[in-house]
């Protein structure tokens, strides 16, 4: 919007034309996303305490989580209007990517929200069924896939895939590239809400890798930059930049109050929500398989759940003491602060060694 409203002016002053730039938005877009969450997020919290939005406990759970029932939640609420109010501020209103990306955060949202809105009417930790889940998750992604492949002149979107490493690595999937892209929506929101299980450890590690793809995006937009670096190039994903930069602010907004021990969760609607942004920019980046590596520790926490749960029903043994992964160090006897701080180290690194891939070609 500001960029409508004021880069016109720079016909006459010349400070104006800072606004043509996609780093100082995007610079603008984490600022104001984290000023807004940390403006909104007390009087977020007394609301959700008013209303008694809280968090319910499963039962198997650690011993230690059972006093983190009430906490209150939909805390993803706060994120996703940072973050959608921060990018539509700094963001060009007409480039179809951002809108895109934004569209499909909501719709992850909106699914993430149906679920939690279950659970606190109930009473009970459980919302939306796995199917429901599924079923909405591969709609919306379906239709975005539908919209990005009939994207008007200017904007077209070429449906490939390369392969990290190598140069001429390049797949072009057609149509086939819709149930790609609804295995990467859907695949990382599921790993992203399964990461979700202690104060901190998915927003912190989703800062990471909003921050990460950031980059991603930028060099994507500039046909310069990707053309040196040899990745493919995306005419106007940069823009997307603006996006992740609201991003990375909303969550470190929210991470103020969800850090050990939280005033607030950020529930489905936050974690579905978030796994389906980064996924949708890991798409329109043409960076979707190293999405695997950006997101290493969401991997990670998603495949100890697929091993335990293939173990038990094929030798009635379990590998973990509980999955996802970070349940089982609760229970080796790591506190809760060391898991996190451990386990976003791992997501900079994986972040780290993700970026050396731009010159490993």
């Amino acid at each position: 919007m500001l960029y409508h409203l004021l880069f016109p002016l720079s016909e006459h002053a010349a400070i104006f034309n800072v606004f043509r730039y996609i780093t100082f938005r995007a610079a603008g877009a984490v600022l104001t996303a984290l000023l807004l969450s940390l403006l909104l997020g007390p009087m977020f919290i007394r609301l959700l305490q008013r209303l008694s939005v809280g968090q319910s406990i499963l039962e198997a759970a650690p011993e230690a989580h059972q006093k983190k029932a009430g906490t209150p939640t939909m805390g993803g609420l706060l994120i996703l209007f940072a973050l959608t109010a921060s990018t539509l501020l700094w963001a060009r209103l007409d480039n179809p990517y951002v809108w895109l990306a934004t569209g499909v955060t909501l719709a992850f949202g909106a699914i993430g929200f149906a679920d939690d809105y279950l659970k606190v009417r109930r009473r009970h930790n459980k919302g939306l069924s796995a199917r429901g889940k599924m079923v909405l998750s591969t709609l919306v992604a379906v239709v975005a896939g539908v919209i990005l492949l009939s994207l008007p002149e200017g904007f077209e979107f070429d449906p490939t895939v390369a392969l990290p490493f190598f140069k001429r690595a390049i797949f072009n999937l057609g149509l086939l590239y819709i149930p790609f892209l609804v295995f990467v929506l859907f695949g990382f929101s599921s790993a992203v809400n399964l990461t979700d299980g202690l104060d901190g450890l998915a927003i912190g590690a989703m800062l990471v890798a909003a921050a990460t793809y950031a980059v991603f995006t930028y060099i994507a937009g500039n046909s310069v930059v990707a053309n040196y670096l040899q990745v493919p190039y995306v005419r106007g994903v940069g823009e997307v930049t603006i996006f992740c930069g609201a991003l990375v602010g909303a969550s470190m907004g929210f991470l103020w109050f969800n850090s050990h021990p939280a005033q607030m969760i950020m529930g489905d609607v936050g974690s579905l929500a978030l796994g389906g942004a980064i996924g949708m920019v890991a798409v329109l980046a043409k960076q979707e398989i190293l999405l695997g590596l950006v997101g290493g520790l969401f991997v990670l926490e998603a495949l100890s759940v697929i091993v335990q749960v293939g173990s038990f029903k094929l030798r009635g043994k379990r590998v973990f003491r509980m999955a996802p992964l970070h349940h089982h160090f609760e229970l080796v006897g790591w506190s809760e602060p060391k898991i996190i701080v451990r386990f976003w180290i791992l997501a900079i690194v994986f972040a780290l060694m993700s970026l050396s891939t731009l010159k490993l070609r």
